[in-house]
């Protein structure tokens, strides 16, 4: 069962991992490592009260990607259309309309998470010129 209440505002990114459970944490610095490796210039902010990285510089909401823990999972946010792009990639995945979630018990896809990023980062690039 997840937390009740309100979020809390976080003031980083390390706060909002360090206040999850020992599981979230562990899978959360997985993500953002992964994230980071594939696009590392990118910015850390925390935006709607999670961790968000922002893939350009200045960029909108939707030049961002985004992760959160949940009770039993963590959730990735990257974007529809490159949900789309990876959908058989992601068809063991439960999915959300931009999110995909990865339960606690199961390794993360590493490479696909990259090749993710990679490509989302591209796509921004290609209309933000």
């Amino acid at each position: 069962m997840g937390k009740k209440g309100p979020m809390p505002n976080y003031k980083t990114i390390d706060d909002y991992i360090n206040s999850q459970s020992p599981e979230a944490q562990t899978l959360l610095l997985e993500l953002r490592s992964l994230i980071m490796q594939a696009a590392p210039d990118v910015i850390e902010v925390l935006n709607y009260k999670v961790p968000t990285f922002t893939l350009v510089p200045n960029g909108k909401k939707d030049q961002q990607i985004m992760m959160a823990a949940y009770a039993k999972f963590v959730s990735f946010y990257p974007f529809p259309t490159t949900m789309e792009k990876f959908s058989k990639d992601l068809k063991d995945y439960k999915q959300g309309k931009g999110s995909i979630q990865f339960p606690f018990n199961k390794p993360l896809p590493k490479d696909l998470i990259i090749k993710m990023v990679k490509y989302r980062k591209e796509e921004i690039l290609k209309d933000w010129e």
